[in-house]
């Protein structure tokens, strides 16, 4: 985020040529009590642009705030030359969007133009009948037991085989552990294994750097930067011209479609010679290639979408919630009393659905911090949130999992709390708790509506896996006293500067 400063420059630098006097005779819009719509100040031509580089560093903080402040939850960013992007915490707007007008709020254009380059046509970033028939497809074969029993395998080996002897060897030698990038690359070689089945390595201490996840990282990192540009046109200028960030971005997906596409070729080559039996319960490559016959590009694109998905998001949620149990001893002791009924081995799929208190402590943490703390749609046509927001056709709304988590008026005076009992229910009889699932809408964490999330089940495993492996071996304490980490929000969220 801290390239809004740098990208916000070109256009103001042409703003003060070109308009000198509108700042000394006009006002700045501002939004007071009998205003339609909240928001930040707003100057004619540039919208909100000077808020959104002053607050560039903390942005979900910075919207948290003003959503606060708004009676509806919903808040206005006025945008250069007339655009505008709407930003609501109300549950009955999100629910409004993703569910009860979902063809009306489709990813849109702007979105779609800004992710492309990096994520093709793939679900994530697809609208329409291509959207439909992904998610058809992918629906299918996220349903398939073979596909359970791959995941739960490569999980179950990552763990026991690099991350928990990763994490013994630090502990031996008594050496800090950047735990969100040790989580980050273990996920990153899972979801290659699901994915690809291919094996990166990037946990291994002893395997060379890979380029692939570099790249891979830096994709992610700048595809993310265009979203929070102030003015959007400077890094389509900087893509025309191939310069700067967005040539390193083009640089890194040069090597992620490089890298797929060799994957593709090896992988067609072996189905073309393999029987049926022998590939059923391989991966998501193969599974796709199976069904969509030559058509690679498709593929690619859905894959590479998987694995965003499955890497930056469940390692962010894991860097959260080890950070948050490492200082809520009385959370810690009713996980560890959980998992004790299963035994010394690491849990897979059919175990770690009955852990219910580590569910909730899972769900407790995402509420706080969201992997992915806002998603943004396109308004198709003109159209009225439930609070009375007037949405214009071309408008980009997003709704804002970050904020929503931490109000009042959703959660309680408690809010601040990390309790993961706000999620579970005493079942009396048994003396043993109950999981208690909230409304998608007001927990939009996984999206919800046609587009809920494919992989919610199987991203459990791996977290409860992984937290459950690691709580029963280890302490995990913040290498100094009193650690308060900042959350970096990008297209996923992270802990800045790591967590030691």
């Amino acid at each position: 985020m801290a390239d809004v400063l740098e990208l916000s420059l070109p256009f103001l630098l042409f703003a003060t040529f070109a308009l000198p006097l509108l700042f000394l005779l006009l006002k700045p819009k501002t939004t007071t009590a009998a205003s339609a719509t909240y928001g930040p100040k707003s100057y004619p031509l540039i919208g909100s642009a000077l808020a959104i580089a002053a607050n560039g560093d903390r942005l979900p903080q910075y919207v948290t705030g003003l959503i606060r402040r708004s009676p509806t939850h919903t808040i206005t960013f006025r945008g250069p030359f007339g655009s505008c992007l709407i930003v609501t915490a109300n549950p009955a707007n999100v629910e409004h969007m993703l569910k009860t007008r979902f063809e009306a709020y489709p990813k849109g254009p702007l979105m779609n133009s800004a992710i492309r380059d990096f994520l093709g046509d793939g679900i994530f970033n697809a609208d329409g009948e291509t959207w439909k028939i992904q998610r058809k497809l992918a629906s299918h074969e996220f349903s398939t037991r073979s596909l359970r029993r791959f995941v739960d395998v490569a999980v179950l080996s990552e763990v026991s085989g690099r991350l928990l002897p990763l994490l013994s060897s630090a502990a031996k030698c008594k050496t800090v552990l950047d735990l969100q990038d040790a989580l980050q690359r273990f996920a990153f070689d899972n979801i290659c294994k699901i994915a690809f089945g291919s094996d990166p390595g990037c946990l291994d201490p002893d395997a060379p750097a890979s380029d692939f996840a570099a790249a891979f990282d830096d994709a992610v990192w700048l595809t993310g930067q265009r979203l929070t540009t102030a003015v959007w046109f400077v890094w389509k200028l900087k893509r025309a011209l191939r310069i700067g960030s967005e040539k390193r971005l083009f640089d890194s997906v040069r090597i992620i479609n490089d890298f797929a596409a060799k994957l593709i070729r090896e992988r067609k080559s072996q189905l073309a010679t393999a029987a049926k039996s022998e590939t059923e319960n391989s991966d998501l490559l193969s599974r796709f290639l199976e069904t969509c016959g030559a058509d690679e590009r498709f593929v690619k694109d859905i894959v590479v979408s998987f694995m965003l998905a499955g890497r930056d998001t469940t390692s962010a949620a894991l860097t959260w919630f080890f950070w948050l149990i490492s200082s809520h001893k009385h959370a810690e002791e009713e996980i560890l009393r959980e998992i004790s009924n299963f035994g010394s081995e690491v849990v897979g799929f059919e175990k770690v659905k009955e852990m219910q208190y580590l569910h909730a402590a899972i769900c407790e943490s995402m509420r706080l911090y969201p992997p992915v703390p806002h998603d943004t749609k396109g308004a198709a046509e003109d159209d009225v949130l439930p609070d009375g927001t007037f949405v214009p056709k071309g408008a980009r709304v997003a709704y804002h999992p970050y904020a929503m988590g931490r109000l009042e008026s959703l959660w309680g005076k408690d809010w601040e709390e990390f309790r993961p009992e706000r999620w579970l229910r005493k079942d009396e009889a048994e003396g043993k708790w109950r999981f208690v699932a909230e409304d998608p809408y007001k927990y939009p964490v996984f999206q919800g509506g046609p587009r809920v999330c494919l992989g919610k089940e199987m991203a459990f495993v791996q977290m409860k896996s992984v937290a459950a492996a690691v709580l029963r071996q280890f302490r995990v304490v913040p290498a100094m006293p009193k650690f308060e980490p900042d959350y970096v929000a990008n297209l996923t969220s992270k802990m800045k500067g790591g967590f030691p």
